[in-house]
């Protein structure tokens, strides 16, 4: 990056600010150790400093945008839970009302989140699950080898760390509404953002008039 600082002052560009984006991770699940926003901020300083002192150059203003670390451990995202589905000596599905339209990112990229069933939280973790999506697509495996209590259909089974690119990522994917959103703080909940309905979905949708007879 300070190299296009550099590039810029040989064609009498005067920047003074730079960028330097996001990235800052958070702890997802419980093997994750991401810096803190000081030890990360450190880093970048550091290597910027370093940089501009090898070109040459005034440190520029520094600019971030640390939003995931800010808002991802501020939200949920709620599932019920539906049927299971043993296949032995393999694995055990897990069906959940929502999957990968209104989280994208595990078959996307891979990303792995930390799950408890709400209604459950004191029982012992006696199942290694597999969560599945309601999208009809192979793919669609939100959580692998998730450790959970025993369920049963209806229990509310909620992932962890969700505020950043779930809903902005989100989709209507195989013609699905998206979900509600609820601000939740000091005991009162209010409804933020409305679930979708079918009716929404096709609210663009029109038919030529030589088909309507």
């Amino acid at each position: 990056m300070v190299q296009w600082l550099r590039d810029a002052a040989k064609y009498g560009l005067n920047v003074t600010e730079l960028n330097v984006g996001g990235g800052l991770g958070i702890k997802y699940v419980e093997s994750d150790d991401p810096p803190s926003i000081e030890e990360w901020v450190k880093a970048i300083c550091d290597v910027v400093q370093a940089a501009c002192a090898v070109e040459n150059l005034p440190l520029p203003k520094l600019l971030s945008e640390p939003g995931r670390s800010l808002i991802a451990s501020a939200c949920v995202t709620a599932y019920t839970i539906g049927s299971s589905k043993t296949i032995p000596e393999i694995r055990t599905y897990l069906a959940i009302d929502g999957g990968m339209s209104d989280n994208p990112r595990p078959i996307t990229y891979q990303s792995v989140y930390r799950t408890v069933v709400a209604n459950k939280m004191s029982a012992p973790l006696t199942e290694t699950v597999t969560i599945a999506g309601k999208h009809c697509e192979s793919g669609d495996i939100l959580i692998k080898n998730a450790q959970l209590p025993k369920t049963e259909p209806g229990d509310t089974l909620v992932v962890m760390a969700t505020g950043a690119y779930n809903y902005s990522m989100a989709s209507n994917y195989n013609r699905l509404p998206r979900p509600a959103a609820v601000l939740v703080a000091n005991g009162e909940a209010n409804l933020i953002l409305q679930r979708e309905t079918y009716q929404d979905l096709i609210r663009q949708d029109r038919l030529p008039e030589r088909l309507k007879n």
